[in-house]
């Protein structure tokens, strides 16, 4: 069934492939955030425990959402983990150890990452791909990503 939302096939693709982007780095981002969840070491292990739960819970819901943003445009959502690696902005991290600021870090730095390029996207799907719907729901995952980084900062004072 063809879809009529007023953006052609072919921005339609260019949108869905920016998004699968997306897709990748919050899934990447969302197993990195795993990690310090899981393997967290130290003695403040219970209060940063609940911290990544928290941020897990908020990556699940943002996966969700780019997920169900392709399929509303027409497209289909990568779902395989070798996918995500080709297509992720992110890199996957080996760690010597596993304290509470190692992992904040390392978890700000990709959050920003995330930031710098959602924030190179909003004006191109806006402008060059004529979907300011996609360009305001990415405004809105810069946001999420923007909150989650100034937690983080702040437990690095």
């Amino acid at each position: 069934m063809s879809k009529e939302i007023g953006i052609s096939e072919k921005n339609s693709q260019c949108i869905a492939s920016e998004l699968a982007i997306i897709l990748a780095n919050e899934n990447v981002l969302y197993i990195k955030t795993k990690d310090a969840h899981w393997n967290l070491e130290g003695s403040d292990f219970f209060e940063k425990h609940k911290f990544f739960e928290s941020h897990i819970n908020d990556l699940n819901e943002v996966i969700d959402d780019v997920a169900e943003r392709i399929r509303s445009i027409g497209h289909y959502a990568p779902a395989s983990l070798k996918l995500y690696l080709e297509l992720t902005t992110l890199t996957e991290l080996s760690r010597n150890n596993n304290d509470s600021q190692g992992f904040i870090k390392d978890l700000l730095s990709d959050h920003e990452t995330v930031i710098m390029h959602l924030r190179g996207k909003i004006k191109i799907l806006a402008d060059d791909f004529q979907d300011i719907g996609t360009s305001d729901f990415i405004t809105g995952l810069m946001e999420k990503h923007e909150k989650i980084a100034w937690f983080l900062r702040s437990q690095l004072k």
